[in-house]
């Protein structure tokens, strides 16, 4: 009974700490989402318009952000780009993060939005050209709504590892979640596992809702034609 008491006290000690970083997790990992979804999202309609030169500009793209490590990304943005003394390339950490975070996550909704696009039937970008629509318009009225319903699953897999991703940010001075709960560990280091195990239930907290938010809307938008009730 005495041991709970006395991790119960340190748990309501250690919050404060750790709930300073899991705010700092949440806001970059919400920066990176929604500019890396719009930027994702731009690139992946591009990708679809069959034009050679843009296509091959994007894969190139998308084999350095998917094809390397997270960790090397953000090392190259922090300390490699400000080497060339260009003002604007000159990031302090947070900003880093970001720049980061949302390149590394518009890589994979880049992919994704591709792939929707594509599995839309082209029966029904032809329809609306039959009916006087061009194809941007066919593209805006028809296929992207369609292709947005089968994006959304995927979607979400992809944000909880970039939640999960924010674990890395602490390499350049980011004082997220886990750079918190490293600083708590200096301070206590008798409660090493137990201060690990509260990271991992915030993180699994965060994460959660996000991973049931993908289980519905892979039931409620999986596929084409399936109307919300």
């Amino acid at each position: 009974m005495d041991s709970i008491i006395e991790k119960y006290q340190l748990f309501i000690d250690l919050l404060p700490l750790l709930m300073t970083g899991l705010w700092m997790t949440f806001k970059v990992s919400m920066f990176a989402i929604i500019i890396g979804s719009l930027l994702g999202f731009f690139l992946g309609i591009l990708r679809t318009l069959n034009n050679k030169i843009i296509t091959n500009i994007i894969g190139l793209y998308l084999h350095i952000f998917r094809g390397t490590p997270y960790l090397v990304q953000l090392y190259l943005i922090y300390f490699v780009l400000p080497s060339f003394d260009v003002e604007f390339l000159k990031f302090d950490s947070f900003t880093a993060a970001i720049v980061s975070l949302s390149l590394y996550t518009s890589s994979y909704v880049t992919e994704i939005v591709t792939a929707a696009i594509n599995a839309v039937p082209k029966g029904q970008s032809e329809g609306a050209r039959s009916v006087g629509m061009s194809k941007i318009q066919s593209l805006y009225h028809i296929v992207v709504p369609q292709a947005l319903k089968l994006s959304i699953p995927p979607m979400s897999g992809v944000y909880v590892i970039i939640i999960k991703s924010t674990a890395l940010l602490s390499v350049i001075g980011i004082s997220e979640l886990t750079r918190q709960g490293e600083n708590a560990i200096l301070r206590l280091p008798g409660n090493l596992m137990f201060i690990y195990f509260v990271i991992a239930l915030m993180y699994f907290i965060y994460c959660y809702p996000v991973l049931r938010f993908s289980a519905w809307a892979e039931k409620r938008y999986g596929s084409i034609g399936v109307d919300p009730e």
